[in-house]
């Protein structure tokens, strides 16, 4: 699976930006598709993931209820509307292919697209 970010960008306090991740393989319909982030000096952490059919989606507790992902499979690619965006989201955006990992008990990925910079101003 082959994964494209775009869409990032500057914004301020309390704005929107939206994120897409453009998806590329034989399987890209047979995984979830979704979103980490990695702040400067952080470690990347989990931030929203949307199964196969789009029937069951997940969100990290600090992005609810302000960002919204969405998938279209006829177009393979993932969507991430973010609102009332604050400081903290401020970041490296991963789209990735999650899946849960028991071991870890956390959200992992084997694969991997480019990062887009969101930064929020104050």
């Amino acid at each position: 699976v082959q994964l494209q970010a775009s869409g990032g960008g500057l914004v301020q306090v309390g704005g929107s930006l939206g994120l897409s991740c453009a998806a590329s393989g034989r399987t890209v319909s047979s995984y979830n598709l979704g979103w980490f982030r990695q702040a400067p000096g952080k470690e990347r952490e989990f931030v929203a993931l949307i199964n196969r059919s789009g029937g069951s989606i997940v969100y990290a507790d600090s992005v609810k209820d302000r960002f919204t992902i969405s998938r279209d499979n006829a177009k393979n690619t993932v969507y991430l509307q973010m609102n009332s965006l604050k400081p903290e989201d401020t970041a490296v955006y991963y789209c990735a292919a999650p899946h849960y990992d028991s071991r870890i008990q956390n959200f992992a990925s084997n694969y991997w697209g480019n990062g887009t910079q969101v930064t929020v101003s104050s």
